[in-house]
């Protein structure tokens, strides 16, 4: 007989997990020098701001303007919307891709254009415009070197840092402290816990 675990929602699978304090990849604003700044704040009650040491945060662009990386940043946005992930770590898909334009010029050439084209779909400032203008200039572009960079992009940029993990429950790494089998293998909070006889008790040896 199969068993059938039901999939939650997004919403669902975006509790807040045991995470320890946070070592957040952002910079303080008096030392920001680059040639565009992102900058927000953490919004109050979320998941991130008992675990953030300051609810402002701020990103440095060396090579794209911080309207370009509010573009990118929106853009990052509709390709992998979460409602509990912040701008904040939207931003870090900027910050990221601003690092490889800084080192390649065909890619800061390929991200300068890809945003005018952004802007230029949109009748105006990308940024700004609403959601599902937003999703329908996104679509619009689906398949372009520029589409495909931010794509890839946000997989690790979005997923791979602590403020993700944060938001998401994940507690980090496990294998340096001895693997999951004795630190709550089965710590999943949004799936229903599976029959006995489906999960056998683990080998160790």
């Amino acid at each position: 007989m199969r068993m059938v675990i039901p999939v939650p929602s997004v919403e669902a699978c975006e509790s807040l997990g045991q995470v320890p304090k946070l070592k957040l990849p952002l910079t303080r604003r008096e030392f920001l020098k680059g040639s565009g700044v992102l900058m927000g704040t953490i919004a109050a009650g979320s998941a991130l701001s008992a675990l953030a040491p300051s609810t402002v945060w701020a990103v440095e662009l060396k090579t794209l303007s911080r309207a370009e990386g509010a573009a990118i940043m929106k853009m990052a946005r509709v390709l992998y919307p979460h409602k509990r992930l912040g701008d904040a770590v939207y931003a870090l898909v900027a910050k990221d891709l601003d690092a490889g334009a800084g080192s390649d010029a065909n890619t800061a050439r390929l991200l300068k254009d890809g945003v005018a084209a952004l802007n230029q779909a949109a009748g105006g400032d990308f940024a700004k415009v609403d959601r599902k203008k937003q999703l329908a200039v996104v679509k619009s572009m689906e398949g372009q070197p520029f589409f495909n960079a931010v794509r890839g992009k946000c997989v690790t940029s979005l997923y791979d840092n602590d403020m993700a993990f944060a938001t998401f429950g994940y507690p980090g790494s496990s294998w340096e402290k001895g693997g999951y089998i004795t630190r709550g293998f089965q710590d999943l909070k949004w799936l229903p816990a599976p029959p006995a006889d489906v999960s056998p008790k683990p080998y160790s040896g």
